[in-house]
């Protein structure tokens, strides 16, 4: 079972990936990050918008946060302007340190349900594995990011978890 602990620890990680690849994104030109380059998404600025998407989604449904808005299709156009989705992405990653600090390790034992729109039907799972697929998701699609972009050039940080200060 994971710990608050667990959770401290990958909100951090959350937050330093976030910061290393929107850095290294930032030397690249705005068409470059908006080109289409056969990711799930399509490109480095529709898979960050994506991120931010999800990440308000599990944060409503972990506390009751603001839905955010659209489905899925819309999770690639939150933010058109890089400076909007780079300043929307420092709040959100304060929102989720700030949700793991204070966070309860009586939730982590319970369970959770949701409409998932993905699956057109009510999902119930322990909040442990709905928290590990929160960070999990974050880690691969951070990952389609980091291979696009190297292949334009740009050179981000390693990633490998246990590399993190802190």
């Amino acid at each position: 079972m994971i710990t608050t602990d667990y959770v401290r620890m990958m909100a951090r990680y959350n937050h330093w990936q976030n910061l290393n690849l929107t850095v290294s994104a930032a030397h690249l030109s705005d068409d470059t990050r908006k080109q289409e380059s056969g990711s799930f998404f399509g490109s480095i600025h529709a898979t960050f918008n994506h991120l931010i998407w999800a990440d308000r989604y599990w944060m409503y449904r972990f506390t009751g946060s603001p839905k955010p808005q659209g489905g899925m299709a819309e999770s690639r156009i939150v933010y058109d302007e890089w400076d909007q989705l780079l300043a929307a992405r420092l709040v959100l990653d304060q929102t989720i340190t700030d949700w793991a600090q204070e966070l309860d390790p009586a939730w982590l034992e319970t369970e959770i349900s949701w409409f998932s729109g993905a699956k057109q039907t009510v999902v119930t799972q322990p909040v442990t594995q709905a928290v590990t697929h929160f960070f999990n998701h974050q880690t691969h699609h951070r990952g389609q990011i980091h291979a696009l972009l190297t292949r334009f050039g740009a050179t981000p940080h390693d990633t490998d978890l246990v590399f993190m200060e802190g």
